[in-house]
């Protein structure tokens, strides 16, 4: 399981949506992508969040954005006039990620696309796995690129590590957030869901992306925990999570029951 590098290369646009501000720009393979940025809002850990719920996603064989790190260095961007774009360009030198750019895509409409019951209902059960709050009706982060659905930013994911409160308690949260899913009245078959999604993956390919998280994006100023225990607490969370998936999938069902 690995991860491409690669180096930006041109700056294309700033992409003003929702409070992260990721730019579109072209690395050294000639492809263009969408680039979080390690300055952006929550920082580091909205990069941890999207690596590690893009990686869980496509180990479900969800389509995702193949993920790529970026280096940024000193003079990408250069001529941006906009101070703001300009300062977090300058906060966000080293390594970024990038997701590799849906051109032509259009967002999904829960109102008007249809995804069939099982689909939506596994779809329901990964995002209360990785306790992503960030797929709602009002924001789906789906699209539909050449008639398939993709996922896409999985950055809100994961919110126990902004308060890092212990991994292991954090793990058993039913996650009543996932009423707001855009795909929760759809998700009929979430005991079904939850049996195939259990093995579907296993502890050791959730380690082996835990693994793929960058030393330095694991370094925290206060210096509390090292980047080696940081690593660790996200392995045991996810592993535990999947252990008792039980509770956030009946919370998942009682939450589509009110409902109706």
């Amino acid at each position: 399981m690995e991860i491409r590098k690669e180096e930006l290369t041109r700056y294309i646009l700033p992409m003003r949506e929702g409070g992260s501000l990721p730019l579109l720009g072209e690395a050294d393979d000639g492809f263009r992508y969408v680039v979080k940025m390690r300055g952006a809002g929550h920082g580091k850990k909205a990069l941890i969040s999207e690596l590690i719920g893009g990686m869980v996603a496509r180990s479900f064989k969800f389509k995702t954005p193949e993920l790529v790190f970026l280096d940024l260095d000193s003079t990408f961007g250069i001529t941006e006039p906009d101070e703001e774009v300009q300062e977090l360009l300058r906060k966000s030198e080293g390594m970024n990620l990038g997701l590799h750019f849906l051109d032509g895509a259009f967002t999904f409409d829960p109102a008007v696309n249809n995804v069939d019951p099982l689909t939506a209902s596994k779809i329901v059960w990964l995002d209360a796995f990785l306790t992503n709050v960030d797929r709602t009706r009002l924001n789906p982060n789906m699209m539909v690129w050449h008639n398939e659905l993709w996922l896409i930013d999985h950055g809100a994911s994961l919110y126990f590590h902004h308060s890092w409160k212990d991994p292991g308690t954090a793990a058993l949260d039913p996650f009543p957030y996932i009423s707001r899913h855009a795909l929760l009245p759809a998700a009929s078959r979430l005991e079904e869901a939850n049996s195939l999604m259990r093995q579907a993956i296993t502890p050791r390919t959730l380690s082996k992306i835990v693994d793929l998280i960058p030393e330095e994006w694991l370094e925290e100023e206060d210096g509390s925990l090292t980047p080696a225990e940081r690593r660790e607490g996200y392995r045991r969370f996810l592993t535990r999570r999947l252990a008792e998936s039980q509770i956030f999938t009946q919370e998942a069902i009682r939450q589509r029951e009110l409902l109706k």
